[in-house]
């Protein structure tokens, strides 16, 4: 029996930091789950966090300590229990709880839930809770002030002495929104003598003839005389398995098992676990969990070059494309099952098959992990620590502890994850990273600084209590030991994370790479225009404004992102113009990226590039901006993820069209490859055929005819194959003799037929230039004279009457003819 706390809360200001003048916080609605922010936004007491430069104003809130309280009744029947707890599914995070003005519990980790017996402190009729919220702020710095200064990656705020999601404080994409509150359910929920505190089901092995199954039940109260009946149902609801026993485990054997796959390799089936526990004849509690039947190995074993890095999944090694997942809100509460929804729709596609949980995030809501379960995307999950140093004294060791079996406990059930990692990049920061003139290593030299928790408690509490999944210590990580011997960047071991191409290089050098799994790399661009026009003041709408650099948090991030442009392109005058160049960079970008490293399988089985999503409306290296719109990276990534796809690679002083089949029927490929001018005009023509086996790459070398030019600003190369084409030209776009582009466009209902007069490369229809809420359901398309491109378009109706050319853009326009 539950009684629901969710809903209507009042908010009380705790504390006096900087308050402004006009507000009276004394009482405020609230609605929980949520948090300060969006409770005073919901009563206009502050203005959009995310617009302009409104997070400035908005730091007191952070510097504050806050209250949530409510009444609630609670009756006879409720009262009679034997047992009456409160259940706290998520608390932001340093709480104090209070019923009926009796102290029962304190918190201080954002990242488990909480159970306290409330019985002895309730009473019949109105009762009074009351959770105080201390500022995370504070109680960091207060942490790091007894324990002594531990180093982070540029951030000033201590995120690394609170057990709480630690890009509220900051990042190089995020802003700084400190938060409090109950972000999760709360309830009061009676039982007597026993309950099922957790259900654990463990995949050991399957194939497609058997699969085993290794259920473990944690049982709370009384376990006398109790007795639990297992059964696992198909998805057609009929029992494939069962058992009845004393034990609170059990092994459930299925015969001809339906296998869960990833997307891509197959279907995804999932069975329902349900567990009954019972006391003689009367039934105490029943669990239920949904489970797909798969087999997971991680392979790292030596090969004659190094280590490999392999996932397998039923015994078949899975090549992972996909990209790194952050919070997708600030305000995490926000993200309901349709946001999550669309946002892992996105990925699918998009072609990917992984998303990695970054390490400054969250363990994301059970929705997250059940959409990913339903559609096939493979999970990996960072344990959320990430870019820092951290203590490992107490209290913060019994806290990771808890943290990490709550944690691995909950997500058990889920067959899309796939993978435990210790951290995010602190294995590298410790090695080579300085702050101030010192080395992370010198910074912690006498202290903890975390590698207790990666290297043996999250390896220890794993092997106890989910040894079906593979662990790795760390992103990037190369070696067994990560300090005394490899790198963590060792390119022929482990995970790499390659972030040269952004920071110091052109995306170029992605070529000077074959890891054997990039877990990290990316390259910058700014969100939608429709975006940045309702995030920025219309007068504000140019690179370097005071607005548009606060939606810049990487440090020297447009330096960067001007710099790699112009390595490319001659920086235009004009915004759109200087939007449509800078998302198309870094399409570019990490096209050459991931195409490079899926050339390079099965050396290379990984690419996750750095990231699907955005937590707010920023310049970033999102495919997806901060309102869901999609930047012309995700349309680049439906390309380049593609199953089966062409692509033009050099090696040396010769060139290689590379034919990539990530699928399970061979491909007979007979293709044409001409070398061409702007104008068309073919220079030279080859046929080249292959029978490419399934799951597998060849690279078959171009004659010269074709991968020697005679003026390289003049000519590129065309390969097709089976309604598939790929291009590869001489020299950089500032440099080539692009035709100016010549097109006609007609828009008739929701389709936007253009046919090209011209050569046409990297075609795009910014249509929420003309009308925010219009977009092209296709970009990035490249055509010959004479050849029409057919788009859809949302809302397409909006866009009667107005001037279409305003929002078509293509590569030709700032070629050499252009200028």
């Amino acid at each position: 029996m539950k009684l629901e706390l969710t809903g209507d809360w009042t908010l009380s200001l705790l504390s006096d930091y900087e308050i402004p003048t006009d507000l009276d916080l004394s009482e405020v609605a609230a609605t929980v789950p949520g948090c300060v922010h969006t409770d005073l936004l919901a009563q206009d007491l502050i203005p959009d966090p995310y617009y302009g430069e409104n997070e400035n104003d908005l730091q007191w809130i952070g510097h504050n300590d806050w209250v949530y309280s409510r009444s609630f009744e609670v009756n006879e029947a409720l009262l009679s229990a034997e047992r009456m707890d409160l259940v706290c599914d998520g608390l932001d995070t340093v709480a104090t709880i209070e019923l009926n003005g009796q102290r029962i519990a304190e918190t201080e980790n954002m990242h488990v839930g909480y159970r306290f017996d409330a019985k002895p402190f309730l009473q019949k009729g109105s009762n009074t809770i009351r959770i105080t919220f201390q500022s995370a702020l504070n109680y960091g710095l207060a942490q790091r002030e007894r324990l002594g200064y531990l180093p982070t990656s540029s951030y000033p705020y201590p995120f690394n002495f609170v057990r709480k999601m630690a890009c509220n404080f900051g990042w190089d994409w995020g802003p700084t929104l400190i938060t409090a509150g109950i972000w999760q359910n709360i309830y009061l929920e009676a039982w007597a003598d026993a309950r099922i505190a957790s259900l654990r089901p463990l995949v050991m092995q399957a194939n497609d003839k058997e699969a085993t199954v290794n259920v473990h039940v944690d049982v709370e109260g009384e376990i006398e005389g109790l007795e639990l009946h297992y059964r696992l149902l198909n998805a057609k609801g009929r029992e494939v398995a069962s058992k009845s026993s004393a034990d609170q485990s059990a092994q459930l054997i299925v015969s001809q098992p339906q296998l869960w796959w990833p997307r891509g390799h197959g279907k995804q089936p999932l069975y329902m676990l349900e567990v009954t526990l019972s006391k003689g004849d009367r039934i105490l509690d029943v669990a239920q969990s949904r489970l797909g039947l798969r087999e997971i190995k991680l392979d790292t074993s030596p090969d004659d070059i190094g280590a490999k890095f392999v996932l397998h999944v039923n015994g078949k090694p899975i090549f992972c494309k996909g990209a790194n997942w952050i919070p997708d809100d600030c305000f995490v509460t926000r993200v309901d099952e349709a946001r999550y929804f669309e946002r892992i729709t996105q990925a699918v596609d998009a072609n990917m098959n992984m998303l990695r949980i970054w390490g400054g995030g969250i363990y994301e809501t059970d929705t997250f992990y059940d959409i990913c379960d339903e559609l096939g995307v493979l999970v990996w999950q960072d344990f959320l620590f990430a870019c820092a140093c951290y203590p490992e004294e107490e209290p913060f060791s019994e806290l990771a502890e808890a943290e990490a079996r709550y944690n691995v406990a909950r997500l058990a059930n889920h067959p899309s994850l796939v993978l435990w990692n210790g951290n995010n990049e602190n294995l590298w920061g410790y090695l080579d990273w300085e702050l101030n003139g010192k080395t992370w290593r010198e910074w912690s030299e006498g202290r903890t600084w975390g590698a207790g928790f990666y290297f043996e408690l999250f390896p220890n509490i794993l092997a106890e209590l989910d040894p079906s999944r593979p662990y790795t210590p760390g992103s990037p990580y190369s070696d067994p030991s990560g300090l005394n011997g490899l790198h963590p960047l060792a390119d022929n071991y482990g995970t790499k994370h390659v972030w040269d191409a952004w920071n110091r290089f052109d995306y170029l050098v992605y070529r000077n790479y074959i890891p054997r799994f990039a877990s990290e790399f990316g390259h910058q661009a700014p969100p939608t225009f429709a975006t940045l026009l309702s995030s920025i003041p219309a007068d504000e709408l140019h690179p370097d404004s005071a607005a548009m650099l606060h939606h810049q948090k990487a440090n020297g991030g447009n330096l960067k992102l001007h710099r790699r442009l112009s390595e490319h392109f001659a920086v235009p005058e004009g915004f759109q113009d200087w939007l449509y160049l800078t998302q198309l960079n870094q399409a570019r970008a990490l096209k050459t990226g991931c195409e490079w490293f899926r050339a390079n399988a099965p050396r290379t089985m990984g690419a996750l590039y750095w990231q699907l999503n955005d937590c707010w409306p920023v310049t970033s290296w999102a495919a997806v901006d901060g309102y869901g719109r999609k930047k012309l990276l995700w349309y680049a990534t439906r390309q380049f993820f593609a199953d089966r796809l062409l692509c033009i690679q050099p090696k040396g002083d010769k060139h290689f069209l590379v034919i990539i089949n990530d699928h399970d029927e061979t491909w007979d490929v007979k293709s044409e490859v001409t070398r061409r001018t702007f104008g068309s005009e073919v220079l030279a023509s080859e046929k080249l055929a292959a029978d490419i086996e399934p799951r597998s790459v060849v690279w078959l070398e171009l004659p010269s005819t074709v991968s020697q030019s005679i003026h390289k600003q003049d000519e590129f190369v065309l390969a097709e194959a089976d309604g598939k084409r790929t291009t590869w030209y001489f020299d950089i776009d500032k440099r080539l003799n692009y035709h100016k582009p010549q097109y006609d466009a007609e828009l008739k209902g929701d389709t936007l037929t253009i046919t090209a007069k011209t050569f046409l490369r990297d075609l795009c229809v910014f249509a929420d230039m003309l009308e925010p809420s219009a977009s092209a359901s296709e970009q990035l398309v490249t055509l010959l004279p004479g050849e029409t491109w057919a788009f859809k378009v949302t809302n397409a109706q909006l866009l009667d009457g107005r001037d279409l050319s305003k929002a078509i853009f293509c590569a030709n326009s700032y070629g050499v003819s252009a200028r």
